[in-house]
């Protein structure tokens, strides 16, 4: 076992398992958007695998951007929502897809949502790779859900602690919380 795998107490999804269910994702995004041509919008850092991933499974012309909140410091949620970096042009009138690694309290996501409908977007979607809804704090539309988790800490896959961890290619519960 290496140091990476060190820190995980047990996979909770496997590589497969994620790359059947993007691929799904990928799919069914390609199906609801067709001749609609999306905004993709990578959350950074902690989506950019599974938006890789993603977009190797969207199958329709799209255009690609990203954002970067953040409201974690370590493995807590701070509650305040910090805007890192923004959109490089207007969504107005353009449907936008937001492509998150894991929706937890909400609040960051509702934030978003909120400061994208004011820009005119003609919709706004969400597509995480999972779901945590027995932490939420605030309630937000997903319109496209990986998986569902329980309220456990979870890395790899893009998801850190600390900012390591993200290069593991599963999901795994952090053993050091």
């Amino acid at each position: 076992m290496n140091k990476l795998e060190n820190a995980v107490e047990r996979i909770l999804i496997p590589e497969d398992k994620i790359a059947a269910r993007v691929k799904e994702l990928g799919a069914q995004i390609s199906k609801d958007y067709a001749g609609k041509n999306p905004i993709i919008v990578g959350m950074l850092r902690g989506a950019i695998i599974f938006y890789g991933d993603l977009l190797k499974n969207v199958k329709i012309p799209c255009t690609l951007d990203f954002m970067c909140l953040s409201s974690y410091n370590g493995t807590c949620s701070t509650g305040e929502v910090r805007f890192l970096l923004d959109l490089r042009g207007s969504i107005a009138g353009r449907h936008v897809i937001i492509v998150e690694d894991i929706v937890d309290t909400g609040l960051t996501l509702d934030y978003v949502l909120k400061n994208l409908s004011h820009r005119g977007a003609a919709s706004v979607a969400v597509c995480t790779l999972l779901d945590k809804p027995s932490n939420r704090k605030t309630k937000v539309p997903v319109k496209y859900t990986g998986f569902e988790i329980e309220n456990e800490f979870v890395i790899g896959y893009g998801l850190d602690c600390d900012e390591l961890y993200r290069n593991l290619p599963y999901i795994g519960v952090y053993k050091n919380r």
